[in-house]
């Protein structure tokens, strides 16, 4: 008994020599739940159109550029312009030549407008999530708003046959191909301007122009080959102008005031500031107290 007693104790004497390892405790890693989004580098807005700027005013001269100084052009020059495009447009999308013009003039400020000269934008369409292209920053709907910066004009023209073939724009292909006023009217219908005078704007601009000479269909080239020879725009003979609606017209100008800019008057009277530039011949965004502001045509 006492040599088993001497050998336990033997052992335990031996196992308290050597040092203790504490188990080893793992825990699944914590996983962060209020981590930060991950914050996207905010677009120097005045860099980027000056490069625009600079890229639209300028052209290769024995491999050096050049600044060229923008001409304004009047409404006439700017349907001379482009009314073979639209008529291009026309038969190959569907929508009216005087429709794309009208909205080309009033857009775009006869192509005097800033995204016009700069972006080559002559119908103020915005980025959308799936362009690609280079874009450039103005003040409309929202401060620096996103404009689509296109190569050519001729372009401008092509994205804004594409973008009305969109699914809300779809029913206006029901029209005839020469009923602008019913195409006026349906593009507010559908979305395209908040102005509730959109389409008595258009319509009047095809009118006072006569811009549905223009609307010439393949069916028209093929039964009567003179309609190519299209008869040289000439001022707008006042006696066909169709008068707005009185409510409207008593409304035509505002007087600006103390602290008024260009932008909060578009957005008092449901314009963009591109169409009040537009309806005032303006090249550029200064207004002065006590001038008076043409807001309808």
């Amino acid at each position: 008994m006492n040599k088993l007693f001497c050998y336990l104790f033997i052992i335990f004497a031996l196992s308290s020599c050597f040092p203790r390892r504490k188990a080893a405790i793992t825990t699944a890693p914590q996983v962060a739940t209020n981590k930060a989004p991950i914050q996207q580098p905010t677009p120097d807005y005045q860099k980027n159109n000056q490069e625009i700027k600079r890229a639209s005013q300028a052209v290769p001269t024995n491999n050096n550029q050049v600044n060229i100084q923008f001409t304004p052009i009047t409404s006439l020059q700017y349907i001379a312009r482009f009314k073979a495009i639209a008529i291009q447009e026309m038969n190959l999308y569907g929508i009216p030549a005087s429709i794309t013009i009208a909205q080309g003039l009033f857009e775009s400020g006869s192509g005097n407008g800033e995204l016009a000269r700069y972006a080559k934008n002559h119908f103020g369409i915005k980025c959308t999530s799936d362009w690609k292209g280079r874009s450039y920053y103005k003040d409309d709907d929202h401060p620096n708003d996103c404009f689509r910066v296109y190569d050519k004009d001729e372009d401008s023209y092509r994205d804004h046959s594409l973008f009305l073939k969109r699914k809300n724009y779809l029913s206006l292909y029901d029209l005839d191909k020469k009923d602008y006023k019913g195409w006026a009217y349906g593009l507010k219908k559908a979305g395209y301007a908040t102005n509730p005078n959109y389409p008595t704007l258009l319509i009047n601009i095809i009118e006072k122009y006569h811009l549905y000479d223009y609307d010439i269909t393949a069916d028209d080239i093929k039964t009567k080959p003179d309609t190519l020879q299209l008869k040289p725009i000439s001022s707008p003979d006042s006696s066909k102008i169709v008068p707005l609606q009185t409510s409207i017209t008593f409304d035509k100008y505002y007087t600006v005031k103390q602290g008024d800019t260009l932008y909060n008057i578009s957005k008092r009277f449901n314009l963009t500031v591109n169409q009040l530039k537009a309806l005032n011949n303006m090249l550029d965004n200064g207004i002065k107290i006590g001038q008076k502001i043409i807001i309808a045509p």
